[in-house]
């Protein structure tokens, strides 16, 4: 089932064969295209989250207010200590079907909450890992914070107008991540590139960390897709771009030096490291932006994407 994101068990391409093969009297094989199933499947559920939050002087946080309309629920709780919450899914009807993505709304809601997370800790004048650790008292995503702080050589170098560092992290299915991403930023054409990552990840007890390592790996690479350029285009009820050619996915040029760090609780039991390790990459890039930047995207491409011929580089725009 793996890499099928939902695809291999919905059975469209299966239910259109049998009907076929009803009617005709005959096996009949189908075989969708890419660009049949751009056009025909499922996309990623879109989502409006709404976030407003309090905080004391000291960085103390005293209220959360979390609304995630329609991309779903999946870690949508924090993971922070603070004493007057209110967090709520709304479902929506969506124009479009909608089906699962790797994390889930997970992925989603850790963007939306690390970048509010951020935006506080800027708003109170601390650093944004002190302002985390300031309102933690999980000692195990404390510890994937310090891990990914210490590997990354966090705050040992201040952001320039030209390169950016952000931080992030979260809970999800038993699994722990924090991860720490450094962009860089030209000063001319605004174009994005993310230079290095560091992840740190607990998961309980490690049996395969070969095999952690690569799925680890693979999740920020394939996080660099959704944070800064996959998107699909409409017009006039048509998607314009149901092609590769066309939707932009990250490439060998955009991949960062990747920097895994793995922290093992034989004591505790293993959980799956599946989805998880997507969820930090996003609000750790949209967290570096704003640290050289001043300019917080709040939404997700946070790049303009080269989707349609003619279209610029992957950049922003304030």
């Amino acid at each position: 089932m793996g890499s099928g994101y939902g695809g291999k068990h919905t059975g469209e391409a299966a239910i259109e064969a049998a009907r076929l093969a009803k009617a005709a009297g005959k096996p009949v094989k189908v075989v969708w295209t890419r660009s049949d199933e751009f056009t025909w499947a499922y996309l990623r559920p879109a989502g409006l989250i709404e976030i407003k939050a309090g905080a004391r002087h000291d960085g103390t946080l005293v209220a959360w207010e979390h609304h995630n309309y329609n991309s779903g629920p999946a870690a949508i709780g924090t993971p922070y200590n603070v004493a007057n919450q209110l967090i709520q899914y709304h479902a929506s009807k969506s124009p479009l079907r909608q089906g699962s993505y790797r994390g889930l709304a997970s992925t989603a809601n850790h963007f939306a909450r690390e970048s509010h997370m951020d935006g506080m800790a800027h708003a109170v004048g601390m650093d944004p890992l002190e302002f985390r650790l300031r309102n933690l008292t999980d000692s195990r995503l404390q510890a994937v914070f310090e891990a990914s702080a210490e590997k990354f050589a966090w705050g040992r170098v201040k952001s320039t107008p030209e390169r950016g560092f952000g931080i992030a992290g979260g809970v999800d299915k038993g699994g722990y991540v924090a991860t720490c991403a450094e962009v860089e930023i030209d000063p001319a054409s605004k174009r994005v590139r993310i230079r290095r990552v560091v992840q740190a990840w607990e998961c309980g007890a490690i049996v395969n960390p070969d095999g952690l390592r690569n799925q680890l790996t693979g999740a920020i690479v394939q996080g660099i897709g959704g944070a800064l350029f996959e998107r699909i285009l409409f017009a006039n009820g048509r998607i314009l771009n149901p092609h590769f050619a066309q939707y932009r996915v990250p490439r060998f040029s955009d991949t960062p030096q990747v920097d895994i760090v793995l922290v093992d609780r034989k004591d505790l039991p293993s959980a799956g490291a599946g989805e998880t390790g997507l969820v930090g990459l996003a609000p750790a890039v949209g967290n570096a932006i704003f640290a050289a930047s001043g300019i917080r995207l709040r939404n997700m491409p946070m790049a303009p994407s080269s989707a349609v011929p003619g279209e610029p580089d992957p950049s922003f725009r304030s």
